[in-house]
């Protein structure tokens, strides 16, 4: 696989997407979970989405229970959470693992692209985000203590 459009991915509905949708914008791809410390940062991620959607960016949301069982819940009470508590309307995926060998083909391409600190590869908490330009390459990966008012410079230079 060559670029991010090579994947799909079932949405919180359950229905298969292809990436290729977003051919031709941003992504900014987030492992998620409602019950985290980082779970207030739907509300950045939100406001980034709301803000620069016009202009080509897109953050796709993919709960994931692997970190401290966080996301407990299934769709429908992932989903309900995120519209209610943060009015998330940024496309929200089923829930997937991030790390070992039931992880996403998606993540598994992500954190090669781009690997973590010192060269690591495996996600090391919900809310880490990776950053892809317009022609579906990763250009950064960000950790889960970066907040998203803090990148939205990075998506700007993209859009």
């Amino acid at each position: 696989m060559t670029d991010v459009y090579d994947f799909s991915a079932r949405d919180i509905s359950g229905r298969d997407v292809s990436l290729s949708a977003y051919r031709g914008k941003a992504l900014l791809i987030v492992n998620t979970a409602s019950k985290c410390g980082f779970t207030p940062q739907y509300e950045g991620l939100q406001t980034l989405y709301r803000d620069l959607g016009a202009r080509g960016l897109v953050v796709l949301g993919f709960p994931c229970n692997q970190f401290g069982g966080q996301e407990p819940g299934d769709a429908a009470e992932i989903a309900s959470f995120c519209e209610l508590t943060y009015d998330v309307a940024f496309p929200m995926f089923a829930k997937i693992d991030v790390n070992g060998p039931t992880a996403s083909p998606l993540f598994v391409w992500l954190k090669r692209e781009a690997p973590g600190v010192l060269g690591s590869k495996d996600v090391k908490w919900n809310f880490t985000k990776f950053l892809v330009d317009r022609t579906g390459r990763v250009v950064e990966r960000y950790a889960p203590t970066t907040k998203p008012e803090a990148i939205r410079a990075a998506i700007e230079a993209l859009l």
